[in-house]
C-alpha cells in the first residue's frame, strides 16, 4: 500500500484512469490539465508520450501547491504513426477500419511528482494490441453509440464493445486503459520517501 501523509492528485479527467487509481485503494483527488496535446511529426512515441505527460505535470503544478501529482498521456501507434482522439464519427470509422486485423502499439507515459522532494519519475509503458477483422456494420455500430470519441485510436479495451475487437494483447493490460498500474504503483513507492 502507498503510506503517504502528503495529499495524492490525479491531474487527468478521464473517469478510467480514476477508477484504476481506485483499483489500488490510493485516496486521491482529482482535477483535469487543459492543453493541447500536440503530436509532434516524427517525433518517437516515446518521447511524445513522456514530453505530454511533463507538460500535463508543469501545469497541474500550478494547481497544487502541496502533494503527489500524477499525469499520464496514451496515444495509439500503427506503421508508425500516431492515431489519437477521433475528431469526428468519420475519422473514428477510418482509425477503427486501419486497426481491423492488426497489431498495433498502445503507448502510457506518466509522471509522478512529490512537491515536499521536488522530485519527477518520468516513465513509460508500451503494449501490443492485436484486432480481429471487424465489419463496417460493427464499426458503424460502434461509432454511433458514442462511445469511441474520447479515446485514443477511438476504441475502448474496457466497459464497452471495443474489448470485443481485441483477439490478442501482449504486454500490460492496464496499460491499454490508461495506467500502466505496476510500474505506476513502484513508481509510487519510490517517490513518497
Amino acid at each position: 500500500m502507498i503510506n503517504t501523509k502528503l495529499p495524492i492528485y490525479l491531474a487527468s479527467k478521464s473517469p478510467r484512469r480514476r477508477k484504476l487509481l481506485n483499483q489500488l485503494g490510493i485516496n486521491f483527488k482529482s482535477f483535469s490539465v487543459d492543453l493541447n496535446e500536440e503530436v509532434v511529426d516524427g517525433e518517437h512515441p516515446v518521447k511524445t508520450v513522456k514530453r505530454l505527460a511533463l507538460h500535463k505535470l508543469e501545469v497541474a503544478k500550478r494547481k497544487v501547491r502541496k502533494g503527489i501529482i500524477i499525469t499520464a498521456d496514451t496515444i495509439v501507434v500503427l506503421d508508425k504513426k500516431i492515431i489519437g482522439k477521433p475528431e469526428n464519427k468519420k475519422e473514428a470509422k477510418l482509425f477503427l477500419s486501419k486497426l481491423s486485423g492488426r497489431t498495433h502499439t498502445v503507448y502510457t507515459g506518466f509522471a509522478v511528482y512529490n512537491s515536499d522532494t521536488s522530485k519527477t519519475i518520468l516513465d513509460y509503458e508500451k503494449t501490443f494490441v492485436t484486432f480481429r477483422v471487424l465489419n463496417k456494420k460493427e464499426i458503424s455500430d460502434y461509432v454511433d453509440a458514442g462511445s469511441p470519441m474520447d479515446k485514443a485510436g477511438a476504441y475502448g479495451i474496457q466497459d464497452d464493445f471495443g474489448a470485443v475487437f481485441v483477439s490478442k494483447i501482449n504486454g500490460c493490460y492496464y496499460n491499454v486503459v490508461g495506467l500502466p498500474l505496476s510500474k505506476l504503483y513502484a513508481s509510487l513507492h519510490k517517490i513518497e520517501s
